[in-house]
């Protein structure tokens, strides 16, 4: 079963990553030639027939689950996305999140500061949460530093979140006080 949710995961990530696909289909087998290439953009090896109807059948149950429309018009297939799907693939970007640490450290501090109103408390916990998996350290409630570039992780949290620059804000400083604390947990000294 585990193979099956991440075959469906790749495959919304991979939708995600291209956006909208539209096949010029010439013949009704069109479709199943053309699901090898779709697998590829999925990142799924099709190595034998049963691989071949396993992604099949993932491919349209995730169609019948409305995370993905095909649309057939004239000789065209649209495949895309629904926004049910993006929003899938949106919490499958957020799971996949890790900070990359450089082979040397550039001297600076990526603060990352945040401000969330009471009464999204749970989106304020979420991203809470989210950022201390990734393993940031917590400086003060909403304030939390990471000596690398978190930019692009920053960037997907936001968006995810939904959150405005007023609301969740990064800071990149050379300094951070007494940043003792912080070096030991980053094992930086």
């Amino acid at each position: 079963m585990k193979n099956k949710r991440e075959l469906a995961k790749n495959i919304i990530k991979g939708m995600a990553l291209v956006g909208s696909i539209i096949i010029v289909s010439t013949s009704p087998t069109f479709i199943h030639k053309i699901l090898p290439r779709l697998a590829r953009y999925a990142f799924y090896k099709i190595k034998n027939k049963k691989d071949r109807k396993k992604f099949y059948d993932t491919f349209y149950r995730l169609n019948s689950e409305g995370l993905i429309r095909t649309v057939k018009k004239g000789k065209q297939i649209y495949i895309s996305l629904t926004p049910e799907g993006r929003k899938k693939a949106g919490k499958y970007q957020i799971d996949d999140l890790i900070i990359k640490k450089p082979k040397k450290w550039d001297g600076k501090w990526r603060i990352i500061i945040f401000d969330i109103k009471n009464k999204q408390r749970f989106k304020r916990e979420a991203l809470r949460g989210k950022i201390k998996e990734l393993g940031l350290y917590q400086i003060q409630k909403s304030v939390w530093v990471h000596p690398y570039d978190i930019r692009r992780e920053f960037d997907t949290l936001r968006v995810f979140f939904s959150l405005t620059p007023s609301e969740m804000n990064i800071v990149t400083a050379v300094e951070l006080g007494d940043d003792k604390k912080a070096r030991k947990f980053f094992k930086l000294v």
